[in-house]
């Protein structure tokens, strides 16, 4: 270093908030500095996110005591969606990547077990989304258990358990299941995400009081703001762990899955697909197909294999389109 030059001070960090190109990093001590992309990484953010909340990276301090994103660590998973282009971004593609979530280790997908009564499709999509993602860890929990019978509540969720989801049942106004849910938030990284009404914030309170009114506050907080272009942002546990508050999730559009590869993303039409008379087999109609046969006998629940058709359809109309 010559005499003169500065000392530049680069840190470690994770990117807790994301609005309209500043980020929010926490690095040791708990400290947040706000950030911006360094140029060279601008231009990669084109078409993809390339720095999102989750993401580990490293910093340098400037001047006026805010930062500058010098690297992005290599992400273990990504939850993402697809989103239309805005100005300059997508490089002329009609839609681009979204991160909703990097380096999340597991996903919550949190349904009532009555009233509202589950969205089974749209359970559906969240699950092919994380299996895309490459989060290791999927879940699904059923809220409001006092209201319902629960034997006729299992017996609606059977087919997840039976392809070998972890299922977790709870009641926010009873305190049912609360102990186990909150082992499982410990020390992780977690997507908790499902439709309205079904007591998502009811659930956190009773996690940790006040944890619901403190990730509202965040969402109110990016509401307010000019041009908000994200809408996940990590709140930190007192058990350890971060919870990604993902509220825009309900718009969830897949990203990067042909209608060809969707089947891949089912656990039990997966091993199937290697049966089918036909190698470009798509399960509609076509004849010798093991997948319809297997949803004929009952193999595979009448609600999933709907749900395939109904996404599979979505992705060839996108495709078509594109």
């Amino acid at each position: 270093m010559g005499e003169g030059e500065a000392v530049v001070t680069v840190l470690e960090g994770l990117v807790v908030s994301d609005q309209s190109g500043f980020f929010d990093v926490e690095v040791a001590g708990g400290q947040i500095v706000t950030c911006r992309l360094r140029g060279r990484l601008l231009e990669a953010a084109r078409s993809s996110d390339i720095a999102a909340v989750g993401d580990r990276v490293k910093i340098s301090i400037l001047p006026d005591e805010t930062g500058a994103i010098e690297e992005v660590q290599p992400r273990t998973s990504a939850l993402s969606r697809a989103v239309r282009t805005e100005g300059r971004r997508g490089e002329g593609q009609p839609d681009r990547e979204q991160v909703i979530v990097a380096n999340a280790d597991q996903a919550l997908f949190v349904f009532a077990a009555a009233h509202p009564p589950p969205n089974f499709k749209m359970l559906d999509r969240f699950l092919v989304a994380g299996e895309k993602s490459g989060i290791a860890q999927l879940m699904i929990v059923v809220n409001k258990i006092d209201l319902d019978d629960m034997a006729a509540i299992r017996e609606r969720f059977a087919p997840y358990e039976k392809i070998g989801y972890r299922l977790l049942y709870t009641s926010a106004r009873e305190k049912t299941g609360i102990d186990e849910l909150r082992d499982v938030l410990r020390g992780h990284l977690s997507v908790f995400t499902g439709p309205s009404g079904v007591g998502k914030t009811s659930l956190l309170n009773v996690i940790q009081p006040g944890l619901g009114r403190a990730v509202k506050d965040v969402s109110k907080r990016r509401a307010e703001g000019i041009h908000t272009t994200r809408d996940s942002a990590l709140v930190k546990l007192e058990i350890g762990g971060y919870l990604a508050d993902t509220p825009g999730l309900k718009t969830l559009t897949l990203w990067d899955i042909e209608p060809e590869e969707l089947d891949g993303y089912f656990r039990e039409i997966a091993p199937l697909v290697s049966a089918c008379k036909f190698n470009d087999c798509a399960h509609f109609d076509e004849p010798g197909c093991a997948v319809a046969e297997a949803a004929e006998r009952g193999d595979i629940a009448e609600s999933r294999y709907l749900s395939y058709l109904s996404l599979r359809m979505e992705l060839e109309d996108a495709y078509a389109i594109s």
